[in-house]
């Protein structure tokens, strides 16, 4: 285990530095916000922001990488992200914010690019499991202290920006000062839109439903709590309760859906999900406890969404396919989760509280609903792939983004009764999908 880990070591704590001072910038800024009487509105296209942002550096910033290398694009990315979290605290108004979320955004795709790449080049085919394990718990655990450092201080004052933003500066000194090789750079992947949606519609239905649920929580979560009478000290615990959940809920639901159907799974996993969401909105008034254990719930069941849709989509993907899919299925989370915050948003405005969760449960419903239409048209494929290898292909998908949205009006792509996707005449992504049905 030692000698795994001992080539990205430096790497690994950088990481955990980051995403400590992310994971606290995270919870803290929609609590500043409403400290500074932003609308409803504005903290949702802040969270909007982010991952618009986040978008944008995943076609970007590989190309940055390229240019000046690894080490120098995350020293650089890493001290404008610092500093952006300095601004928010300099300059309250909503527009400024908006402005600097996205750069943060951006920052953060730039510095997950150098990790991740960096990760899947100094890892084997061996080792990659323990390495990707590894990273995967470092990530969930320094997140979750992150939200807990929100009780550290006083959010309506400057020393939690001050704490954020020194993490993130600090983060740079372990990669900085490393002597390891420096990583090839990093490939370019053609991500294939209208190919994509051919290989599995309920893969990228579900990546797309997971980013505008996933962006409304993380953008929202920490207002609902306020709004519901939590203090700082409750909401990073009501935060971390989610987290932890939601890291517990990976495996189990990950091995089920390699034993069945993943669509099955999937329609399980959104109904745990939307059962948790309408029994946080009916029954949380009862008690602090019972309100924590809806949010373990909705964790437990929505976070290990994503993941089994890219391993649905993987398991009709021919395996030379694997990263483009993946990388697209990225984009089309990030896609999703620019819309959730602010339909969710304005779901507040017009509900109350209620509208977040409501929102997530009713984008977990028609996803149920669409994923029973697709299994009427479509059987399962007769070979899983493994749901661990499908997490190794979402993290190996830092790559740059050279988009084709060759798309066709609904009328002109016909469907067959066996088929799970639209059948383009011509198209050679027909044969990588297994069993699919030519058009008669």
């Amino acid at each position: 285990m030692t000698k795994t880990i001992a080539p990205v070591a430096a790497l690994l704590l950088s990481v955990a530095i980051l995403l400590t001072g992310n994971g606290l910038q995270g919870t803290l800024l929609p609590i500043r916000a409403q400290i500074e009487n932003f609308s409803t509105l504005d903290i949702g296209v802040l969270g909007s922001a982010y991952y618009l942002g986040f978008a944008a550096g995943c076609f970007l910033s590989p190309l940055l990488v390229r240019r000046v290398g690894h080490i120098r694009a995350f020293t650089v990315m890493s001290a404008i992200a610092s500093a952006a979290v300095l601004v928010h605290a300099v300059y309250t108004y909503s527009w400024v914010w908006w402005l600097v979320r996205g750069i943060t955004g951006f920052c953060f795709a730039a510095l997950y690019t150098v990790i991740e790449s960096w990760l899947n080049e100094r890892a084997t085919n061996e080792t990659r499991g323990v390495v990707m394990s590894a990273y995967l718990i470092i990530q969930l655990t320094v997140i979750t202290l992150g939200q807990m450092m929100i009780t550290l201080s006083d959010p309506g004052q400057f020393a939690l920006f001050a704490l954020s933003s020194i993490l993130v500066s600090v983060a740079a000194v372990p990669v900085a000062m490393t002597a390891a090789a420096v990583p090839a750079p990093i490939e370019q992947v053609k991500v294939r839109i209208r190919h994509l949606i051919s290989v599995s519609p309920v893969g990228f239905a579900g990546s797309f439903a997971h980013g505008i649920a996933g962006g409304a929580f993380w953008s929202l979560a920490p207002l609902f709590g306020s709004r519901n009478g939590m203090g700082v000290s409750g909401i990073a615990v009501f935060m971390s309760i989610t987290v932890i959940a939601g890291a517990a809920g990976q495996y189990p639901i990950g091995r089920l859906s390699d034993r069945i159907d993943r669509r099955s799974v999937l329609i399980f996993a959104c109904a745990g999900a939307a059962l948790a969401a309408i029994g946080m909105i009916f029954f949380r008034f009862l008690s602090v406890h019972s309100m924590h254990a809806f949010a373990a719930m909705w964790g437990f069941f929505a976070f290990p969404l994503y993941a089994i849709a890219v391993a649905h989509a993987n398991d009709y993907a021919d395996p030379r396919e694997f990263v483009e899919v993946s990388s697209g299925l990225l984009l089309v989370y990030g896609a999703g989760a620019v819309l959730g915050p602010i339909i969710a948003s304005q779901a507040i405005e017009g509900f109350g509280p209620d509208g977040l969760f409501g929102t997530t449960a009713a984008v977990h419903l028609i996803l149920i609903g669409f994923v029973i239409w697709r299994m009427q048209r479509r059987k399962a494929p007769e070979v899983h792939g493994k749901f661990v290898e499908s997490l190794q292909a979402t993290n190996t998908a830092s790559a740059t983004f050279d988009i084709e949205t060759h798309w066709r009006l609904p009328e002109e792509i016909p469907f067959t009764a066996a088929s799970d996707s639209p059948m383009v005449p011509g198209d050679e992504s027909e044969e990588a999908g297994g069993d699919r049905d030519t058009k008669d």
